[in-house]
């Protein structure tokens, strides 16, 4: 048996003439906003909420407000997991590169930052459903999350990421609605006060078997704080504009996404409980369907199941099994 799989990754220019490929989940938020017939006045409208983040963040010789520029690209990672050349759509995450107008040059921003993945889809969609099913007290099977958590460790310690990226992935994601949070008196100029919850939520679980630890902050004039989740040191590991990349792109998603969150009207205080029901919130222009996207979600997770996990599952059993990621 083969003890790696092999990865592979394609790049595609995240803009307002982007249309989703065949291999990418629908469900995704880049995917999402490409659809429809005001497609490309979604696309065109996100990415200037993007820029106009981006400079109010990064204002330091930006006397204009005008500067910066983030350029987005989808990395897709295929996996080969027999080593016939037969590939099977894996993972999806944002890389942002940074154009310097002032200067003429692109700064690389960081990768990771949206996270897509189908095994998850598998996960949460399929295989804690299908535990819960007919149960009266919610449970998490035995493993959960594991071949997904070393499936991600293996592409993330492997040549072609190490040869496509210099720095580990940042993925920013949403905060729990059964999850309190505290403000602390940290505070970063980037990233803002940080934040602390009341415990762990499955997310957060799920991630660590990724390999990744997770912060809360609150960047300046946010309303919510986001959830950072990283290797390393994730305040000294990278550049004030690399992570300005990462707020900018990932806070609109989540005003476009979570308004009742990341879009509310009334900051976030000392004690934070974020509510999707709640109504003080102002919508964008931009068109999405939340609801679709949750039907979309399960579909995807049998599409896993039927043409990943069980062709597979003696293979992917042996090998999370014997790996010692």
């Amino acid at each position: 048996m083969n003890n790696t799989f092999t990865f592979s990754l394609k790049r595609v220019c995240f803009d307002e003439n982007y249309r989703p490929s065949d291999n990418t989940r629908i469900t995704t938020n880049f995917a999402n906003l490409a659809r429809g017939n005001r497609r490309q006045d979604n696309l065109r409208n996100a990415l200037q909420m993007i820029d106009n983040r981006f400079n109010a963040l990064a204002y330091w010789d930006n006397v204009n407000g005008d500067r910066y520029s983030a350029k987005l690209e989808i990395i897709s990672v295929d996996i080969d997991v027999e080593g016939n050349g037969c590939t099977f759509p894996t993972i999806e995450i944002l890389k942002t590169n940074i154009l310097d107008r002032k200067t003429n040059t692109t700064i690389e921003g960081i990768v990771g930052n949206n996270f897509s993945s189908y095994v998850r889809d598998y996960d949460f969609s399929v295989l804690l459903s299908e535990h819960n099913k007919n149960q009266t007290q919610f449970s998490i099977p035995n493993n959960f999350g594991d071949l997904h958590g070393k499936l991600f460790k293996a592409f993330v310690n492997s040549d072609v990421y190490k040869e496509n990226f210099s720095k580990s992935p940042v993925i920013c994601l949403s905060v729990s609605e059964n999850k309190t949070y505290q403000r602390t008196e940290n505070q970063h100029p980037v990233l803002g006060f940080e934040y602390l919850p009341d415990g762990s939520s499955l997310t957060e679980q799920y991630f660590q078997k990724m390999g990744l630890q997770v912060r809360y902050f609150m960047p300046p004039n946010s309303v919510a704080p986001l959830a950072f989740y990283h290797f390393g040191d994730l305040l000294n590991d990278y550049t004030n504009l690399e992570l300005i990349s990462t707020i900018s792109t990932m806070e609109t998603f989540q005003k476009i996404y979570r308004p009742e969150i990341y879009n509310a009207n009334a900051v976030a205080g000392r004690v934070y409980q974020p509510n999707l029901k709640h109504q003080d919130h102002s919508l964008t222009q931009i068109e999405y369907d939340r609801e679709e996207r949750n039907h979309l979600a399960a579909q995807q997770g049998k599409f896993v199941e039927e043409n990943f996990i069980k062709p597979y599952h003696n293979i992917l059993q042996q090998w999370s099994a014997n790996c010692a990621l």
